[in-house]
This record gives C-alpha cells, sequence and structure tokens, in this order.
C-alpha cells in the first residue's frame, strides 16, 4: 500500500502537509521473524505496514501472548513510547518478509509543532489507534472465540495460510486444539 494511500486514510493533509511527512519517511525492509519494536525498550519510530504481516505480542509467564496481528496499511506503534517517550510493554515482530514506512518519532513531533494539520492528522493517528486497543478488548471479552476467528478471517481471508495456526489460537485466547475445532465446523 502507498504511503499517501495511508497517510489519507488517517485523515487528509493539503499536499504541502503530506510532502513535509513524506520528507521524513523511508522505506525499510525487515526480514521474516525479525523483532523490530521491543518491550521494555524505548522505540524512536512510527511504522506503516507497506507490505507483509506482522503480529503484536507480549510475554506473559515465559509465554507469548498475541495481541492482533498488522496487514498492509496499518501503523505499528508502541503508544508508551509514541505518546509517553517510554518503552512500551508489546514486541512487533514480521511473520513475512515486509516492506515498512518507518518515520522517527522526534521529526514527527517537530512537524506537530509547527503545523497543526500535521498535529491533527497525528492526534487523529492516536486516537484511531487507541479504537484499534478498544475493539481487541471486546474481541476478548464479549465475542465467542467463533465469533472473534470469523471477523478475522473477513479481515484477511487467507490468513490461515500465511500465519502459523499457535499464534492465530493465542490472539483468540483459546488452545490450538480448539481453534481446529472451530476450523472444522467451517468446512
Amino acid at each position: 500500500m502507498e504511503f499517501r494511500e495511508i497517510v489519507q486514510s488517517i485523515q487528509p493533509l493539503a499536499e504541502e502537509q503530506f510532502q513535509l511527512l513524506n520528507g521524513i519517511c523511508e522505506v525499510i525492509e525487515v526480514p521474516k521473524n525479525k523483532v523490530f519494536i521491543e518491550a521494555d525498550k524505548h522505540s524512536h519510530y512510527l511504522y506503516f505496514q507497506k507490505e507483509g504481516i506482522c503480529r503484536i505480542y507480549y510475554n506473559k509467564l515465559e509465554k507469548e501472548v498475541v495481541l492482533g496481528f498488522t496487514f498492509p496499511g496499518e501503523a505499528l506503534i508502541s503508544l508508551n513510547s509514541y505518546i509517553l517517550q517510554q518503552p512500551g510493554y508489546e514486541n512487533f515482530q514480521a511473520l513475512e518478509d515486509s516492506q515498512l514506512y518507518r518515520l522517527p518519532i522526534k521529526d514527527l513531533e517537530e512537524l506537530y509543532s509547527t503545523h497543526i494539520e500535521i498535529a491533527n492528522w497525528g492526534r487523529r493517528l492516536a486516537e484511531l489507534e487507541g479504537l484499534k486497543i478498544e475493539d481487541r478488548l471486546m474481541l476478548r471479552l464479549f465475542k465467542s472465540s467463533k465469533e472473534s476467528y470469523e471477523e478475522l478471517l473477513k479481515k484477511a481471508p487467507n490468513i490461515t495460510n500465511r500465519i502459523k495456526l499457535g499464534y492465530i489460537a493465542s490472539y483468540l485466547g483459546i488452545t490450538q486444539v480448539t481453534l481446529s475445532r472451530i476450523r472444522g465446523i467451517r468446512k
């Protein structure tokens, strides 16, 4: 997905403001399995998925708990680092060879302080990321595993061909055996 399309989907910007954002953006290659935002470390960058799939997870008692997956067009951001300039609790890992747009948070903050339109864009980005966290919470609290799996398939129909079933089961908060049963019912 192109950077312009991602930026404008968050909140439309005039060409001049878009060019300022584009000027601090670079495309990076992230190999499969690489963790590029690490828990307990301050992340100095905001990323957007150009190509590939990534997962967001944290470690709990020597076990990985998957919080979500990112697909082209989505932001990859540690909100603790972005908002509070503190280490985050989550890890971001490429599940496939991926291309990401990378923007230094320091440079973004400079643009926010001098361009109200870009500052409003950044506020809207933070709001949308907050809503994603709320959606994940609602998924866990109020939807059955089957409903959650169906929603995931709507978002990414061929996800089971691209992501390990163990990661999907962790995301849904179920065992792989339960996931196999859910998948069997769908067929």
